[in-house]
């Protein structure tokens, strides 16, 4: 059996074409779960609205109670690291992390930067080793096992995809390939919407061609997953830049 992790970060929470203003990343992360409940039943999901309800931002507290040795750690910083156990916890149980996110002034909503702040954790999710110190010492510890990741975006600007014109100002989809990498998720794929803010047949062909990558993505991977094949060839989607340029 498969489990998914599934993360909406926008602060929509409606869907687009159903609901005023609603979320066109949300409907995205919609697509991909139910097509593969679809084909896969059996299959387990654990859902997060961080949109709606953000993780806690990180403080001083979480921070001390973190670089804290487990076994010097006083009460009270154990309290301070229950939210952030139990994210990294849904997180290691994942053999698929589904994330729908907007675009928002370049880079990741607060939200979802929140979530990374709590998952990439020492000892959780990536070690030291000192002996390697201070070329690469770290260690992601999520690569014990194959996990994918899929990341499911939506623009309001156009060309914002790998080679488009302003990829340069993308600081979204990079700064979470970093992330998840660094702790050892590698089997990346993205799959994004654009043209928000122009609207019209521009939008449509995006969402069109977007929903179209989806569904060929959920085949790939439950093909993937159903052939026990560790080593998933990773591809990147970007939908409708050529329809918008």
């Amino acid at each position: 059996m498969t489990h998914l992790l599934h993360l909406d970060a926008s602060a929509r929470p409606g869907l687009a074409g159903k609901d005023a203003h609603g979320s066109h990343s949300r409907n995205l992360t919609q697509r991909f779960v139910s097509k593969w409940l679809a084909r896969r039943a059996q299959d387990s999901i654990t859902y997060r609205d961080i949109g709606q309800n953000p993780p806690s931002f990180l403080d001083h507290d979480w921070i001390a109670s973190a670089f804290t040795p487990p076994e010097r750690q006083e009460p009270w910083m154990k309290d301070a690291l229950a939210e952030s156990d139990q994210l990294v916890d849904e997180l290691i149980a994942a053999d698929v992390l589904v994330i729908g996110t907007p675009l928002y002034n370049f880079g990741m909503p607060a939200a979802l930067k929140a979530w990374i702040d709590q998952v990439v954790r020492l000892g959780r999710t990536v070690g030291i080793d000192e002996s390697r110190l201070p070329d690469d010492p770290y260690l992601p510890m999520l690569e014990d096992r194959p996990r994918h990741a899929v990341i499911l975006t939506a623009r309001g600007g156009i060309g914002f995809g790998p080679g488009g014109e302003m990829a340069h100002m993308n600081h979204l989809e990079p700064n979470l390939v970093t992330a998840l990498t660094f702790i050892g998720i590698t089997r990346i794929h993205q799959i994004a919407i654009e043209g928000q803010e122009t609207g019209g047949d521009v939008l449509a062909a995006s969402v069109a061609e977007a929903l179209r990558q989806v569904d060929a993505l959920v085949a790939e991977l439950q093909a993937a997953f159903e052939a026990s094949t560790p080593s998933f060839v990773t591809h990147t989607f970007s939908a409708a830049r050529a329809q918008a340029s």
